[in-house]
């Protein structure tokens, strides 16, 4: 486990984060080869760590969530979605700043003998 979090894998309190390894293999079927890096933030083992770009956005309200700290703004910003709009929240403005991420891919296109389904 890593992080600051001792307890919580005593309590049988998975750890490992909500988008850890394991469960995107899960979740996609497949094996990934990911980089070793360190991890976005303390105790959080989530592979995905890049921030997507505002706080009190997230209607799910996880009580560990570090990106929601203020209840009233979480509803205030959610009623500003928009499906049309390209930003999760919002619309964009002259003054907004777009930044490309660099997208590579960790899936490994190679089945296993369980995937085959031999």
């Amino acid at each position: 486990m890593s992080g600051t979090q001792p307890l919580l894998p005593r309590a049988n309190v998975d750890a490992d984060g909500c988008l850890s390894q394991t469960v995107l293999e899960r979740a996609i079927g497949s094996a990934l080869h990911v980089p070793k890096k360190k991890m976005a933030r303390d105790a959080c083992s989530c592979l995905l760590g890049a921030d997507i770009g505002m706080y009190n956005t997230c209607g799910h309200g996880c009580l560990y969530c570090y990106a929601n700290y203020d209840n009233e703004s979480v509803r205030a910003n959610r009623k500003l979605h928009d499906p049309a709009s390209p930003l999760l929240i919002g619309h964009l403005h002259e003054t907004d700043i777009i930044k490309e991420a660099e997208q590579k891919l960790w899936q490994d296109g190679q089945l296993s003998l369980f995937q085959m389904g031999f």
